[in-house]
């Protein structure tokens, strides 16, 4: 998820509750329009997405369960219910326990699921109690968080070190340009519902990954989403990676990540600009840097793709004016205008995560930063989304390899 649409595709924690800026909700009584992400779910792809994956029924079943909410209470714990449940459907079908007439690597049905889920939540209008515009956000929020397995991550606490289980964290992202082929899968997704409880056998012993998936939108971030889902858990764990869609036919871990906003449109086609916005930001830094073993990685043979120690960066020197690109990483005093991971959501998220990392004190002893994966690619004979198919065999292919080559990174990286 780099800083531009060249390189995006075609080159492509708080214990209260926050509220997405996705989960705005009208004035009480009132339920809200869809979102401009909702809106894409009428189009004939994703429809053929859901129906092919078996998921076409989620929506139309949640909307009925919440026809049975007496209450608010009672609303919010059917909410949580329905997208824990959405959540773990989707990882077991990542991980072949489920039989569907679409490939079991997708990451689109939980994508257009969710969607639908948010879409019955926005515009329901309860018998029984009045739902006010707060407790409506609050609800989407339980929802977002939910079916994105971020509140269900099952790292018990533990011993660290060797002879006991390692604990890996890794999060991915939804789908994104959306508006350029409403077909896009995105691999980092895919990769996180095919670990999420999964255990990978390392040179150290075993280590279990916990997975969670996060919205491409601005204002999720801005509001603390990043923050209030990885801070219960950086302390437990042995490894942490973020991973994001990154570059065509190579991996990249990114050394550095910078505290700047581009502005590329997100998934609501927002866009923001300007120094990433952090609690605390008279102690912000310009930048932050991988602690993940990234020689050991670099060096390994984990797949097919090749894969680079990324030190690139985009700064304004200190005392000047004007961005300059750094090909060994930031200098003394300078200004971030782009990260290794560029200045998109990705190079944010590995930002935010590595700067909780350091202010949680675990910089010396907690190994973790971001992994860009390849662009997923449609086969040769697919690529107009006009008149494509919304998969095929080398699409398929692409991101199975993808999805195997990020077990081996992670491999290596807990046996480092």
């Amino acid at each position: 998820m780099l800083s531009r649409l060249g390189a995006l595709g075609v080159a492509a924690l708080l214990a209260g509750v926050a509220v997405p800026a996705s989960a705005s909700a009208a004035p009480a009584g009132r339920p809200a329009a869809p979102t401009t992400e909702e809106a894409r779910l009428d189009r004939a792809a994703p429809q053929e997405i859901l129906r092919k994956s078996g998921f076409d029924s989620v929506a139309p079943e949640f909307s009925e369960a919440l026809k049975n909410a007496r209450s608010y209470d009672h609303a919010r714990r059917l909410v949580v219910r329905e997208g824990q449940s959405l959540w773990r459907r989707a990882v077991d079908r990542a991980q072949g326990k489920q039989r569907t007439g679409i490939s079991a690597d997708d990451d689109r049905p939980l994508y257009w699921a969710r969607l639908g889920m948010t879409r019955e939540l926005r515009q329901w209008q309860p018998d029984r109690f009045t739902l006010t515009a707060e407790r409506r956000a609050r609800l989407m929020g339980a929802l977002e968080r939910s079916s994105r397995g971020q509140d269900s991550v099952d790292h018990r606490p533990g011993k660290r070190g060797h002879g006991h289980v390692k604990r890996i964290l890794v999060t991915g992202f939804d789908p994104f340009t959306l508006d350029r082929d409403v077909r896009i899968s995105n691999p980092s997704g895919a990769a996180a519902l095919a670990l999420d409880g999964t255990t990978i056998r390392t040179a150290e012993g075993p280590a279990r990954v916990e997975a969670v998936v996060f919205p491409v939108r601005w204002d999720d971030f801005a509001d603390g989403a990043v923050e209030r889902a990885l801070r219960p858990y950086l302390p437990r764990v042995d490894l942490f990676t973020t991973i994001s869609q990154g570059r065509v036919g190579r991996f990249d871990v990114e050394r550095t990540n910078g505290a700047w906003r581009g502005g590329f449109g997100d998934n609501e086609n927002l866009s923001r600009t300007g120094i990433v916005p952090v609690s605390d930001p008279g102690s912000q830094p310009q930048w932050t840097s991988t602690t993940l073993p990234y020689k050991e990685i670099v060096a390994a043979k984990t797949g097919r793709f090749p894969v680079y120690d990324n030190t690139s960066v985009t700064e304004i020197p200190a005392g000047g004016s004007a961005p300059v690109v750094r090909p060994d990483g930031p200098t003394e005093g300078s200004t971030a205008r782009a990260g290794g991971g560029g200045d998109y959501l990705s190079n944010e998220i590995a930002y935010r995560a590595t700067l909780l990392r350091d202010r949680l004190g675990l910089h010396d002893r907690l190994p973790g930063g971001h992994v860009h994966t390849p662009v997923l690619q449609f086969g040769a004979g697919n690529t107009d989304p006009a008149t494509g198919d919304v998969t095929d065999p080398e699409f398929v292919r692409n991101r199975l390899d993808i999805i195997d080559q990020v077990r081996g990174i992670l491999r290596v990286a807990a046996s480092s």
